[in-house]
């Protein structure tokens, strides 16, 4: 396998620029995601590392050589596409076997990377028969295993679940993350959904407009994002975004509407100071010290219960994973946890 280096990549179409300088290292063996909303770039730029779109600018190294000007062929990568890509008339072996036959290779050593491919995806079954008969889950298996036969340096995967049905998307996140941990293939992943972003990366790079926002661990973008947009959009439900001021005169808060909320001290504020305060619904304690909120929605889901409420008409969102028996009009009183709490500057949106 090999690390693949993005630098100062840009993107034009025409008087249209896409992609903003991106720089990004992805590690020898290393799974990293790319995400964002629809149009931030990710795409494209996978697109630019398969050799399926030019390059306007910068470079893109794969194992340490250059590929600006390589075709496809000559990269040593294998992309699986969202829309599976198969051919109707081909069997699943006939399939997975096609790229290795385009490049004469063994029949013999064909043979044995489609079983083995076969194998480790559990499509033995499934061999002779064509894609038509296949699920969607199936489909995308094999084209999986289309890719896994090439045995190539890097993996593209461009969105490759969304076609899925939910529960086939949770069984199909597992499956990829457990081949990636199986085959230690260096593993580029686009996605627009910040769940399969978090729950399969070894890294996350989050893009808009595209430009990175930020780039790290999973955990890290969750607990210390950079900015309101990285804060609003990496964890499932959003951020609470609550418009405050700061009060240092006797008690440490934020003041919202009225109720002084807490944050950690240690924090370069001022009292007075506009800002938005940022706060996970599942880091509210019911409390009788907390501050009052009406509740208008309850959504139970068996394993936790997001509430929504409003406090002087301003609304946030609870989640708790205890069972309560919550109704719509029941004040609650609430408590953030302060040392989960995030301030961010209202004009530039970074964190505080």
């Amino acid at each position: 396998m090999a690390q693949v280096s993005i630098r100062g990549v840009t993107k034009e179409f025409g008087a249209v620029k896409v992609l903003h300088g991106v720089d990004v290292e992805i590690a020898d063996g290393e799974f990293v995601v790319l995400v964002g909303p629809s149009g931030c770039g990710k795409s494209t730029l996978l697109r630019m590392i398969a050799g399926l779109e030019n390059i306007s600018g910068g470079r893109i190294l794969i194992a340490d050589k250059v590929v600006n000007h390589l075709p496809p062929g000559k990269r040593d990568i294998a992309m699986v596409f969202q829309n599976y890509a198969l051919y109707p008339h081909k069997t699943v072996a006939e399939n997975m076997a096609f790229a290795l036959k385009l490049r004469k290779t063994d029949p013999a050593k064909i043979r044995e990377r489609v079983d083995s491919a076969a194998e480790i995806l559990s499509l033995k079954p499934y061999l002779d028969r064509y894609p038509r008969q296949l699920s969607g889950g199936q489909r995308q298996r094999v084209a999986m295993g289309r890719a896994i036969v090439r045995d190539p340096q890097v993996f593209l995967f461009d969105e490759p679940l969304s076609n899925l049905d939910a529960k086939l998307r949770v069984q199909m996140r597992a499956q990829i993350k457990e081949l990636h941990q199986r085959l230690k293939a260096t593993t580029i992943y686009v996605t627009h959904d910040q769940v399969e972003a978090m729950t399969m990366a070894d890294k996350i790079v989050v893009m808009q407009d595209g430009r990175i926002e930020q780039s790290g661990k999973p955990l890290e973008l969750f607990d210390r994002p950079a900015n309101l947009f990285v804060a609003g959009f990496i964890g499932s439900p959003a951020m609470n975004m609550l418009k405050g001021t700061v009060r240092t005169n006797g008690t440490l808060g934020v003041d919202i509407g009225g109720a002084v909320l807490p944050f950690a001290s240690g924090l370069n504020v001022s009292d007075g100071q506009a800002v938005i305060y940022g706060v996970r619904p599942e880091h509210f304690d019911i409390s009788a010290d907390g501050f009052a909120a009406t509740i208008s929605v309850v959504e139970p889901t068996g394993s936790e219960t997001m509430v929504v409420l409003r406090h002087n008409e301003t609304p946030f969102v609870a989640l708790f994973r205890e069972r309560h028996d919550f109704k719509p009009g029941d004040m609650l009183h609430l408590k953030p946890r302060a040392d989960q709490v995030h301030l961010f500057d209202p004009e530039t949106g970074t964190r505080l």
